[in-house]
């Protein structure tokens, strides 16, 4: 396989986590919780800024370029995540909650593999 293809199947990845993500982000957006907590508001906005910043893979012209920006963008994506982690507990133990946290651990682990492996 050669560095293109490489590259290519490493956007198809990510874009199968940012359908993830996008679900995270919009159970968490439409929460009635989020209109009380200004740090949970934070962690929507840093997601939805990830999926922006990457972009649709159908609009991807070049794949080093989304790689690069994918890679800039996960340390702020990693802090929503660990925020969202850490104040999950105040905001709602609800099962919803706690899953959506799981969910977004998860997929962001993922996305932080594949921007990271060689």
């Amino acid at each position: 396989m050669d560095d293109d293809e490489r590259r290519w199947q490493k956007i198809r990845g990510i874009d199968c986590e940012i359908t993830h993500l996008w679900m995270v982000r919009t159970f968490l957006k439409h929460a009635d919780e989020a209109e009380d907590d200004e740090d949970l508001r934070d962690v929507v906005r840093d997601l939805y800024d990830f999926i922006l910043a990457v972009g649709p893979v159908d609009e991807v012209d070049d794949p080093a370029v989304y790689l690069k920006m994918a890679k800039k963008k996960l340390s702020k994506l990693r802090k929503a995540t660990e925020l969202y982690e850490e104040i999950q507990p105040e905001i709602s133990g609800h099962t919803n909650f706690v899953m959506a946290s799981r969910s977004l651990r998860l997929c962001v682990d993922r996305i932080a593999a594949i921007v990271t492996s060689p």
